[in-house]
């Protein structure tokens, strides 16, 4: 039995040694650090007394442990600076496509009649040429009473007319056939304007759609006493809209490269051009929209008529940046742009950051990120809400 303790003390010490090492090795593994732009350091020791649990530590740090992060679905990506397109932000609207859409009006004012399949609703589908209702002519009481004179005047001159075809045409030997025709051809005229007079005063005038679509606004309901020219109904054709920006640059069109709309993924846009006159101090900006892509063999935009949008609008020039996805930017207390940094295995550092849109999906860090930083780009939502 060895009675010198110190050979067990170094081994004790050595075990420590190696322990420690170990602890330093994993958490310079876990993330290369947080630094900025320049270099600097953003990281420092966490205050003690904080404990390993899931919060926010005094220096607006969070602490996340590893099973935590798995149930969040945090998720990181290496920083790396790169050119990317230059964009800029446009409020606009859904609009309806004139060559796809159309409007339903009467020409001349009445009640309005359903067809046999009553008047449709809004939301339903319509073909091109279909009969979506009819509208009653209703003239006031001194045009119909006029009306009525008229065609009662009409059908007694009528009545004349064919007993004197009649008696000519019993008299074949004795009367010219000039005179026959003469009278077979008053008699004709008088019964074309007995049947216009009698079609103006019952007729009925029918609602027909011009294009196949959706019904996207409808006013029409049975009995209802319309002008002419009121808008029945608004025909939109889903896979064919528009969408309209403002700008108060002149020069924004020429330099527009391509367009989307953000949070709208499955949307494209294509410039059509710029108005040549201001309208409320700005000047419109007109986009076709187009499917991007399609999940489960949509045919149709998500996007309905009148619906407010972001145009991100892509220019020529260039700017160099850290593209990221837009969800990787979040707000903090302040309501200022961050991104969160990991720089430790359960430590997060939030970091200000200025932001360019660059699509419906991605935005470019143009200031207060480096190279070499692992960015949360899942999860940064959940992470500014730890408390």
């Amino acid at each position: 039995m060895n009675s010198n303790p110190m050979p067990r003390a170094r081994a004790g010490a050595l075990v420590a040694l190696l322990g420690f090492l170990a602890i330093v090795a994993t958490d310079s593994m876990a993330a290369p650090g947080a630094h900025g732009p320049n270099g600097e350091h953003l990281d420092g020791p966490a205050e003690a007394g904080t404990g390993t649990g899931l919060s926010r530590l005094p220096d607006g740090s969070v602490n996340i442990p590893m099973a935590a992060q798995r149930r969040m679905a945090v998720r990181t990506m290496f920083s790396k600076s790169e050119d990317a397109a230059a964009s800029v932000e446009l409020l606009g609207r859904v609009v309806n496509d004139p060559n796809a859409g159309g409007l339903v009006q009467p020409m001349s004012g009445g009640r309005i009649e359903p067809d046999g399949g009553g008047l449709p609703t809004v939301g339903q589908a319509v073909r091109k040429g279909q009969v979506l209702g009819y509208v009653r002519y209703n003239a006031d009481p001194y045009a119909r009473a006029n009306q009525q004179a008229q065609l009662a005047r009409l059908r007694s001159e009528l009545e004349i007319a064919g007993k004197r075809v009649e008696r000519l045409q019993s008299l074949p030997d004795t009367v010219p056939a000039k005179e026959v025709e003469a009278a077979r051809a008053e008699l004709a005229s008088l019964e074309a304007a007995s049947r216009s007079i009698g079609a103006g005063l019952d007729g009925r005038e029918p609602l027909i759609a011009p294009v196949s679509g959706v019904i996207a606004q409808a006013s029409a309901m049975n009995g209802k006493v319309v002008s002419a020219g009121d808008v029945l109904f608004q025909i939109v054709d889903p896979a064919h809209l528009q969408v309209e920006a403002v700008t108060a640059d002149a020069g924004l069109a020429a330099q527009i490269d391509g367009a989307s709309i953000a949070g709208v993924d499955e949307a494209a846009l294509g410039l059509v051009g710029a108005a040549a006159s201001l309208r409320d101090g700005l000047i419109p900006l007109s986009f076709s929209v187009t499917l991007a892509r399609s999940e489960g063999g949509e045919t149709t935009l998500p996007l309905v008529l009148g619906q407010p949008v972001t145009v991100v609008a892509r220019l020529r020039t260039r700017v160099r940046g850290v593209v990221l996805p837009r969800q990787a930017v979040v707000r903090n207390a302040a309501n200022e742009p961050i991104v969160w940094i990991k720089s430790g295995a359960e430590r997060y550092l939030p970091q200000p950051v200025q932001t360019q849109s660059l699509d419906a999906g991605h935005v470019v860090v143009v200031q207060g990120l480096g190279d070499d930083n692992r960015v949360v780009i899942q999860g940064a939502a959940l992470l500014a809400q730890i408390r």
